[in-house]
């Protein structure tokens, strides 16, 4: 299983991805289709159109890496109205691979940090 940065980006690519594609066509969707570059370091996460097969590409200082999963019942679930793009945080990763659908999930308030623009002084 992948293990958790802190400040490493996921992305979803929402449409149906050919899962017959390695490290040099999903870079290649990173590229042409995200606008992004994918030797960020960031995840890119890639799913097929029965979605039952999983991919999720990201470079570590090494190569590429590529976590894949198939199911073999069920389906991933994920909200695909946002676009051809879209931001997950761990936990979404987390419920997207363990089956549970996000569009159906409540979230409640939470304090989240707030980015600062520069340094004050």
């Amino acid at each position: 299983m992948l293990w958790p940065e802190s400040g490493v980006r996921l992305w979803l690519y929402t449409p149906p991805t050919d899962m017959r594609k390695s490290f040099d066509g999903l870079s290649a969707l990173v590229r042409q289709k995200l606008a992004e570059d994918p030797t960020s370091g960031q995840l890119f996460v890639f799913i097929n159109r029965r979605r039952t097969q999983l991919k999720v590409l990201y470079f570590e200082p090494g190569g590429y890496c590529l976590w894949s999963k198939r199911l073999e019942a069920g389906r991933f679930h994920f909200n695909a109205q946002g676009g051809d793009k879209q931001a997950l945080s761990w936990t979404d990763l987390k419920l997207v691979i363990e089956g549970i659908d996000l569009t159906s999930l409540h979230r409640f308030k939470r304090y989240r940090r707030e980015a600062r623009e520069g340094k004050d002084g």
